[in-house]
């Protein structure tokens, strides 16, 4: 089986479960690839492919960090729609899940085909005027807001070319339910099972009492501008690609053509992580 390696060094431990992998390749008989950007850092292995070749050359892509990496890593697959196994190497790890020394059980369990594909909702970004864009899809969620400039702005949310709402706030974020517990919790939107299909549109400190997340359909076409003529904002795509925005300027957001295929286990569920890393339904005498 050929894998491949996505992996944020900065992280602690990075190296010693990178080698471990590496070694467990070579004595499994499994082909490991590891990304280009980590040449430097294990001269002792010979196969390494650029990033962005990566995906459509293996089997399963495993993405070591925390959950901007996998995150990354998700953009980076895109329509190859390669299976990626988290490994948290960071503190919380909502979404890479599974500890460095879970990875060997993981590693056998996938070689024996003793595991689970669980898709995720992407959301897919278009804004007509603005050139180079890193990536147009989003795993988690697209966030329009003021940037640096700690001041309200008025947002336009229209729903298949009809008007919904003006917001007055900070921003607006528009998640998946993937991303419904990352900024968008934060914000009051709601919780959703990541394996469902929606759209969740949050606004960031409203400047109303009358404005509430809004849930839509995922074959809803999101459109979203700004309405102040000498205000500039800006478009950020899984809180890594950030885009400038003006009043010309209109983001519509969709349902991507593909899916995230993430490996999960029989013992995983994203209740328990909830519980665990959110402290969800717990009550203060039982932290």
């Amino acid at each position: 089986m050929k894998f491949g390696l996505v992996a944020n060094l900065k992280r602690f431990g990075a190296k010693e479960a990178i080698e471990f992998f590496i070694n467990w390749a070579k004595t499994s008989g499994n082909q490991l690839y590891l990304s280009e950007d980590l040449k430097d850092d294990f001269q002792n292995t010979i196969n390494y492919l650029p990033s962005e070749e990566l995906a459509a050359k293996v089997d399963i892509l495993v993405s070591m960090g925390g959950d901007g990496t996998l995150l990354a890593t998700a953009r980076m697959v895109g329509k190859a729609g390669t299976p990626i196994l988290g490994i948290n190497l960071g503190s919380l790890g909502f979404m890479t899940q599974l500890t460095p020394q879970q990875l060997l059980p993981a590693l056998d369990s996938i070689v024996k085909k003793e595991y689970q594909i669980e898709k995720r909702m992407m959301l897919k970004i278009d804004t007509p005027g603005i050139e180079d864009v890193e990536s147009k899809y989003a795993l988690n969620d697209v966030v329009i807001d003021n940037g640096s400039v700690a001041r309200v702005i008025n947002i336009n949310l229209s729903v298949n070319a009809e008007n919904i709402v003006t917001y007055k706030a900070d921003g607006l974020i528009i998640a998946t339910p993937t991303g419904s517990t990352a900024y968008s919790l934060a914000v009051g939107g709601p919780i959703m099972h990541p394996k469902m299909e929606a759209m969740i549109a949050s606004p960031v400190s409203s400047f109303s009492l009358n404005t509430r997340p809004m849930i839509f359909s995922p074959e809803d076409v999101l459109e979203v501008s700004i309405i102040d003529d000498d205000r500039i904002a800006q478009v950020t795509i899984d809180g890594q690609v950030n885009l400038p925005l003006d009043s010309s300027n209109i983001v519509t957001i969709t349902r991507a053509s593909f899916y995230t295929q993430f490996i999960t286990f029989p013992n995983t569920s994203f209740y328990r992580v909830l519980r665990n890393k959110l402290h969800w339904g717990y009550t203060p005498s039982e932290e």
